[in-house]
């Protein structure tokens, strides 16, 4: 592309959109009610289970394979060292890299297994601590209704 074609690109660019900066956006929803001010993210214990399993899991797996590729990487690297290669010391710091990598990836894998199965017991017992509260309101309700009435 010749100069002189970018700079008529970059005029003729400029003549049709305003100076000002201008945020793109959705249309508003034809539905009139402007949609959901929560947003439409929906989840359900099914899911948040399932996503708490899938960490545990690779958690599990990868746990097992790191610990492999660690002990290969530092078999390899001594055995190159003891040859007198300089790539067994770069394998060394290759291989202790990984290892802090590993527990950084199994630390998060944990916590949100860990986390998940908390908000489940959580909310479970919100719920719990909920329906006892609204019986007790159901049963002072009725306790107003019996003496109105007589």
């Amino acid at each position: 592309m010749a100069w002189d074609e970018w700079e008529q690109l970059k005029a003729d660019a400029a003549t049709r959109q305003p100076t000002r900066t201008q945020l793109n956006h959705l249309p508003p929803e034809p539905s009139g009610g402007g949609g959901n001010p929560q947003g439409d993210l929906a989840v359900n214990q099914t899911d948040l289970a399932a996503i708490g399993d899938a960490a545990f899991e690779l958690r599990q797996h990868f746990g097992q394979a790191g610990k492999h590729a660690r002990a290969a990487s530092q078999k390899a690297a001594g055995g190159l060292k003891s040859q007198g290669f300089a790539l067994g010391g770069a394998l060394d710091h290759v291989a202790s890299r990984w290892i802090d990598q590993c527990r950084s990836l199994l630390d998060a894998t944990a916590h949100i297994s860990n986390h998940l199965d908390f908000t489940k017991g959580a909310h479970a017992g919100d719920e719990v601590h909920i329906a006892g509260t609204v019986s007790s309101i159901a049963t002072l309700d009725a306790g107003f209704s019996e003496r109105k009435s007589s």
